[in-house]
């Protein structure tokens, strides 16, 4: 279930690059400005997607801890189920244990 998660983000992060460098060739080629300014430009586009990629990172981190913990928590807390299970069954067989030890008790005196 997770690993889904995991390469639809990879999908969405890679056509974001791809989108980012298609931009870059375009704005190369149309670009009104000089030189200088259009590697400032780009420099400047570069390191805002570099910040956008960071986050989304940082996001997917966020989101995957919380899924771990989420399943810890189920987990522990079906243990503690179980364990209250198998000392209620235990309890009920030492029960039955010592009514049948009564009864049988009874029936021999």
């Amino acid at each position: 279930m997770y690993q889904g998660d995991t390469s639809g983000a990879g999908t969405i992060l890679g056509a974001f690059i791809l989108g980012a460098v298609s931009g870059a060739a375009l704005a190369l080629l149309y670009a009104p400005a000089s030189g200088r300014e259009t590697r400032d430009y780009l420099g400047e586009r570069a390191r805002e997607g570099r910040d956008q990629v960071a986050n989304a990172a940082n996001k997917a981190r966020d989101f995957a801890e919380q899924g771990r913990q989420t399943v810890s928590s189920v987990i522990e807390k079906s243990r503690q189920t179980i364990d209250q299970g198998m000392e209620t069954v235990s309890a009920a067989v030492e029960q039955g244990r010592e009514a049948y030890h009564q009864t049988k008790a009874r029936n021999t005196a």
